[in-house]
């Protein structure tokens, strides 16, 4: 028996997490992708009173994927991060108008009515068969110019899945602001039909969602050149500021890094996911396998047209605040830099004068220890005079004053030996622990053979 990871079985069937059904011809498909960006995974209300209305289990707590059968009609519902979508299957389409009302509209209408989140990406897609006794590409043309849109010259199409199906498309929206797309099938298979349509979806909702970022990076790509701007003159400024005007300099800097972290903050999860959403739409134009039909553009060419230099756009506005990030972060760096030469100069200036007062102060000490050695010489010369003159008036044969004035080079000596041991005295406890310190440290030796 394996002992599995507790995560092993999960990982593993992820792949399984999103399956394609199978779709035969015809088939009238319909589409939402509504936002709930914030809000925490849940079943949207609005299909939880659908389940109820018909009678079908809704989905479990914790359910990210649904699927639910009313008579012929299938829904399927799915929670993504910042969407969650409907996907109603109808097994019939009108070979004549295939994008008229039908019972997949009407489901959706149900479900959007109650649903309180915004729509982002609306299409219906229209399946039909190869019908020999008309072209495909003219039959589209018909079709498209029916609803009133920009007719043949603005009809997209090509052959996919190596020719075993067309899909054609004007990229506009119609009246009820759904894209549309017409899939016509010659030798389809339902499973190889259900990947198409999913990719065919996926490609229109990722393209929208990656969209959400243009506004963004156009409008941020204004306030980047202005901050641009004023970095550049903060760091000419620098090399010119004087001490005194580093302060001002260093809040405009700490400003400058803040508004760039506050769009960091509101802007790079945008502008990432952008890129992100552009990958898948990229990858489903690949799996599509398209070929050229004529003279008529195919998506991919389409897409390129507009789609991929808005992607641009966002792809260079991201970088370009990331990299003003950085270059607010060496600015603040480099500032820093000579704010703390600045402070070492100022303590070595500060050191200088202290060292230079230190060295008045030992001078005057010195002037002031000469100074005592004369009074307390002074002071002991007339002592001793007095025992001298004391001495005199007793009947001893000396002259006080004689003696008194030969006395004075001995006791100013002395006094000077004295106020110099004591001084010595005073500075022998700092200076002893480091002479021994560097004895005991030079010559171990020494100090080993002594102990001995």
């Amino acid at each position: 028996m394996m002992n599995s990871h507790p995560l092993r079985i999960e990982l593993h069937d992820e792949v399984h997490a999103r399956p394609r059904p199978s779709i035969s011809l015809p088939h009238s498909i319909a589409h939402v992708s509504v936002m709930h960006s914030g809000q925490a995974q849940a079943c949207p209300p609005a299909l939880l009173d659908f389940c109820a209305a018909h009678g079908v289990a809704p989905p479990a707590a914790g359910d990210v994927r649904f699927t639910a059968e009313v008579g012929t009609l299938r829904l399927r519902w799915e929670w993504h991060r910042e969407y969650h979508e409907y996907t109603a299957y109808v097994p019939e389409c009108d070979a004549q108008q295939p994008f008229s009302p039908n019972e997949a509209d009407r489901v959706l209408g149900e479900l959007l009515a109650s649903e309180t989140g915004l729509v982002i990406a609306a299409l219906r897609l229209g399946i039909v068969a190869h019908d020999a006794s008309i072209a495909n590409e003219a039959r589209a043309e018909q079709l498209f110019k029916t609803d009133g849109s920009i007719g043949a010259s603005g009809l997209i199409g090509t052959a996919i899945m190596d020719n075993a199906a067309e899909i054609y498309s004007d990229f506009q929206l119609d009246a009820a602001g759904f894209g549309r797309f017409l899939l016509i099938g010659r030798d389809t298979r339902p499973p190889q039909l259900g990947r198409s349509v999913q990719r065919i979806i996926d490609i229109e909702v990722g393209r929208m969602m990656a969209m959400l970022a243009y506004p963004e990076a156009r409008d941020l790509s204004q306030v980047l050149r202005e901050m641009e701007s004023t970095l550049s003159g903060l760091v000419a400024r620098m090399d010119i500021a004087t001490a005194a005007e580093e302060p001002e300099i260093l809040q405009d800097v700490i400003r400058l890094a803040a508004e760039v972290e506050q769009m960091s903050t509101y802007s790079a999860y945008r502008l990432d996911a952008a890129q992100a959403y552009c990958g898948l739409v990229r990858r489903g134009l690949h799996d599509l396998r398209e070929r050229r039909l004529g003279w008529l553009q195919t998506p991919t060419e389409f897409l390129e047209r507009r789609f991929d230099p808005a992607m641009a756009l966002c792809e260079a506005t991201n970088a370009r605040l990331k990299s003003v990030s950085e270059r607010v972060a060496r600015a603040s760096a480099l500032l820093g830099t000579r704010v703390e030469i600045d402070r070492e100069r100022q303590n070595q200036e500060l050191l200088a004068a202290m060292n230079e007062r230190a060295e008045l102060q030992l001078r005057l000490q010195q002037t002031v220890e000469g100074l005592s050695v004369a009074a307390i010489a002074y002071y002991a010369t007339g002592l001793i005079g007095y025992i001298f003159k004391s001495a005199e008036k007793m009947g001893l044969p000396i002259k006080y004053e004689l003696i008194t004035g030969l006395a004075v080079v001995p006791i100013v000596l002395a006094v000077w030996f004295f106020m110099h041991r004591v001084r010595k005295h005073i500075d022998g406890p700092v200076e002893q622990p480091v002479h021994e310190g560097v004895a005991w440290f030079t010559s171990p030796s020494k100090t080993d053979t002594g102990t001995h």
